[in-house]
């Protein structure tokens, strides 16, 4: 009589235990799985990632961690997807506005966005990164 009510419990459980799991969605999993390293960072077709460069505070790694904050070169803030997880918005104290980005590629290899930086001279920005 022990074992059925054991076997039972068991079983309630497990699906109990698998129903509270939110599933996250491949993007953020590939997103947060690994710390992304600064490949290419170009303004108008140019490199801009030479101290003193537009981007050169984006050089280096980006965290993206699971509690929506991070680590994106030098800057320290928040992160979060939008509009049906094809842009990526990320705040910074140290940015003078929010920053969304257009998600190009996002695969386990390869993480590029886009956006148009509303300058004096507005600059077409694209940002690739891989996998460190």
């Amino acid at each position: 009589m022990k074992r059925p009510l054991l076997l039972f419990m068991l079983v309630m459980t497990l699906i109990v235990s698998s129903c509270n799991k939110d599933k996250e969605s491949d993007r953020f999993t590939l997103l947060t799985s690994h710390t992304w390293t600064s490949d290419s960072l170009m303004a108008n077709g140019v490199d801009a990632s030479d101290p003193g460069g537009m981007l050169a505070l984006f050089k280096g790694d980006a965290d993206f961690n699971e509690d929506g904050t991070g680590n994106f070169g030098q800057y320290t803030g928040t992160w979060m997807f939008t509009d049906n997880e094809t842009n990526l918005a990320i705040t910074s104290p140290d940015l003078p506005f929010a920053l969304t980005t257009h998600i190009a590629e996002l695969t386990a290899v390869s993480l590029k966005v886009t956006f148009t930086y509303p300058g004096l001279i507005p600059s077409n920005i694209r940002m690739t990164f891989k996998p460190k």
